[in-house]
């Protein structure tokens, strides 16, 4: 019996001990871009076609910016070549946006063999409310949290956080960590939270 409470005491501290490493295992990074100041400009062939941009990222990856007639999409790679080819790379807002600077928080995991590698990336969208295209003055004062799944398996978004509620942050986080890894990129559908 003493054999036996000692095992199931053993097993409780080992779980305990074990958890606060788990959940350990996923933290954050951030990056800053400008795409004025720190990134590379390639210029667009049409009117409405206004470029794409190469900026500096984390982890080997780059981030990727195109625009035009007034809507941005972002995507992430190891090059330019493969970021345009990736879901990401066409996901945008019907309505009008801009993300031509912003933080990227980068959610990174720390896999069994030490190394730690992004799985999934947050960033803020300016994007145009039904009220901002009312009052039509050139502003847009909705915000955006879109959570972005990365490579292996695609790189596409994965949901959209109103930044403007209490908690956004946490609540992107939370998207991240539990549907990123294991969402399909073309088959899935974002969420909005």
């Amino acid at each position: 019996m003493k054999h036996l409470l000692f095992a199931a005491a053993l097993g409780l501290i080992s779980q305990a001990s074990i958890t606060p490493a788990l959940s350990q295992q996923v933290f954050s990074v951030y990056t800053s871009f400008d795409a004025d100041k720190t990134c590379k400009h390639k210029r667009g062939r049409e009117v409405e076609d206004y470029g794409s941009w190469s900026c500096p990222g984390h982890g080997g990856l780059n981030v990727y910016l195109s625009a035009g007639d007034q809507r941005m999409q972002v995507s992430f790679g190891r090059n330019e070549r493969a970021a345009s080819r990736e879901v990401a790379a066409s996901e945008t807002f019907p309505g009008f946006n801009s993300v031509y600077q912003g933080t990227v928080e980068w959610r990174m995991e720390k896999l069994p063999d030490g190394k730690t590698r992004p799985f999934a990336t947050i960033l803020r969208w300016n994007t145009r409310t039904e009220a901002d295209a009312e009052r039509d003055d050139g502003k847009s004062t909705g915000r955006t949290l879109v959570v972005t799944r990365l490579n292996p398996g695609g790189v596409c978004h994965v949901g959209y956080v109103d930044a403007r509620k209490p908690d956004a942050n946490d609540a992107a986080r939370k998207l991240a960590d539990e549907k990123a890894r294991s969402f399909k990129c073309g088959v899935d559908a974002p969420v909005t939270h």
